[in-house]
């Protein structure tokens, strides 16, 4: 332990604490604005800097650690100053549009500046300029980008794509595309998370909310909204809603309010989902074929699949997402039982991520013949946006239920919102199909955790199952070499492209750092927990569609709606143009 002060508070702290840590530790506050723990902690903005008693220099607390006997001054007159400077001087190259800024009241830099007391820049303003794709889902804003390097570090250390890289020296360094790719040509997994790193609106995701109110507006179209599992724990954080205020029927009457014509859940998707994967998986172990066998519910993933080891396509689950069983199943069966024309139904997704905005306009998705199965997608950022246009007043909002015909969910599909909720629930119903009963409820969470990579060893019948679930792209980087070179060997595994799953997706509401995926997760699991129907084979309405409908998992029916073709639509398979280069 070490013994040192801060701002005149006598502390303790492990050695190899950083003069940050220790102080925050200890309930001192200094503000910091590039950094990241353990990924950026390179002291690029100078915001963080503190005074030193006998160092004549003002030092950077991101990055030096304490020493015995240390006094230090995190807020005295010299660094007061300093701070200042170098604020003012970030601003001098950043457009200050905050009014009409997509992060305006939700800004780190803001708040910095107001903490600061900076109401005018005294230096020349040199604010960069750089064209971007108008098509992009993923935007940047040069204009804005203040340098910190962070969607750099998150990118590579955490994602380990290197999308984003440092372009041009001195006054001129930016943040561009690594290699001078465009964006849409690079092997961008659009899976967000430089965009929630980022602590400005250098970065963001394409608005769609405009198309969403021309729907609405149109009286020819029945607009259909369907809400995934993770957008209910995380969209009441931007009213100031505690989890069991920020329920589901909230979200239903917000919806119709805005205007919306029938609103599902898309936890029944995710049911319909288990069902065709879950014997998949059963009938890859038959046929001893493409292992190990990997979940495709994150069209992240998948994109990172394609471009980064693309001769192991094959061995991604055909089961389409359940964003998209939705789409195709609302077009086709349910929209005869609501007597709709299927051609006017629009529909729209409320989803935490914002590379379903690319999944649904993919060419293999257009399967009940009327043009996109899904037509717009809307994150969860975009849907409190729009809740706020239309000023509604949400902890006054009386909770309505999910329109029938598809009313109807399970614990196991609200979990396919958090890491490893997937597997989890896949697990359950191959073990009751497999077993001819069903298992405890809880017999597979040794897969749930917070750890990058978990694996665990289960018996269905007479076949020991090993599987494993990621979360991270870095992390399944790691999983997937070590599949390659025999380290390693598994069954069935599952890959989310965010941290922590849906519940940490690019699209979810950004608190500038704090990691809030684990936090969001133990709501879904206290929604399991205490959920009525706990395995997706059991849903009625499940049951009912095959019935009435499917016939049964892996049916012709079922192959031409709720499966997919991988290989029918391209990724800019960078890393082999390296190679070549």
């Amino acid at each position: 332990m070490v013994k040192l002060t801060i701002d005149n508070i006598p502390v303790e702290v492990p050695e190899n604490t950083t003069i940050l840590d220790a102080a925050r530790m200890n309930g001192v506050d200094i503000p910091s604005l590039c950094y990241l723990k353990d990924i950026n902690e390179i002291a690029a903005c100078r915001v963080c800097i503190v005074e030193v008693e006998g160092v004549d220099q003002l030092v950077s607390s991101c990055n030096n650690h304490v020493k015995e006997g240390m006094v230090i001054h995190t807020n005295s007159p010299k660094v007061r100053e300093a701070r200042k400077v170098n604020v003012e001087l970030i601003l001098s190259q950043h457009n200050v549009n905050c009014a009409a800024c997509i992060r305006g009241g939700n800004c780190t830099l803001q708040k910095i500046a107001n903490d600061l007391g900076i109401i005018d820049v005294p230096y020349k303003k040199i604010i960069p300029n750089r064209l971007w794709s108008h098509r992009a889902i993923l935007k940047r804003d040069a204009s804005k980008c203040i340098k910190c390097m962070r969607c750099v570090q998150i990118c590579d250390k955490v994602q380990t794509l290197g999308v984003w890289d440092i372009e041009g020296t001195g006054a001129r360094t930016t943040v561009d595309i690594s290699h001078n790719r465009r964006i849409m040509d690079s092997d961008c997994a659009l899976c967000g998370q430089c965009v929630t790193h980022c602590p400005v609106g250098a970065l963001y995701v394409r608005d769609d909310t405009d198309e969403f109110f021309n729907a609405l507006a149109d009286s020819e179209k029945v607009v259909v909204a369907q809400v995934a599992p993770a957008v209910r724990n995380a969209w009441g954080e931007a009213f100031g809603l505690k989890p069991e205020e920020a329920t589901a029927g909230r979200i239903v009457a917000a919806l119709k309010r805005i205007g919306v014509d029938y609103v599902f859940d898309t936890d029944f998707s995710a049911d319909l989902t288990i069902m065709e994967e879950g014997n998949e998986l059963l009938e890859r172990l038959g046929k001893g074929e493409n292992y190990p066998m990997f979940t495709s519910c994150c069209p992240g993933w998948v994109r990172f699949m394609k471009s980064q080891y693309p001769d192991m396509v094959d061995c991604l689950s055909t089961s389409k997402s359940p964003q998209q069983m939705f789409g195709a199943v609302i077009k086709t069966h349910y929209a005869k039982l609501m007597g709709i024309d299927p051609k006017k139904i629009y529909l729209v997704s409320i989803m935490p991520c914002m590379a379903k905005k690319k999944e649904a306009t993919l060419p293999t998705m257009n399967d009940a013949e009327t043009g996109r199965d899904v037509d717009l997608v809307l994150t969860t950022r975009e849907f409190i946006r729009v809740v706020k246009e239309e000023h509604i007043v949400v902890d006054k909002l009386k909770e309505l239920p999910f329109d029938d015909p598809i009313g109807v969910s399970t614990g196991a599909g609200v979990i396919f919102g958090t890491t490893g909720g997937v597997m989890e629930a896949a697990l359950r119903t191959a073990s009751a199909v497999v077993e001819g009963h069903n298992p405890e409820p809880d017999a597979f969470k040794s897969i749930r955790g917070c750890e990058g990579i978990r694996e665990a060893e289960f018996k269905i019948g007479n076949t020991v199952l090993n599987v494993a679930a990621a979360s991270g792209l870095g992390n399944a980087r790691k999983l997937i070499e070590d599949v390659r070179s025999g380290r390693k060997h598994y069954d069935f595994v599952e890959i989310m492209a965010c941290p922590g799953g849906c519940s940490g997706g690019g699209g979810q509401p950004i608190k500038d750092g704090s990691e809030l995926a684990y936090e969001r997760s133990k709501a879904l699991y206290n929604i399991d927990k205490t959920a009525h129907i706990r395995f997706s084979h059991e849903n009625p309405l499940i049951k009912k569609l095959y019935d009435d409908f499917l016939d049964k998992p892996l049916s012709p029916i079922a192959e031409k709606l709720l499966h997919t073709d991988h290989n029918g639509w391209d990724m800019p398979l960078a890393s082999e143009l390296f190679e070549k280069e």
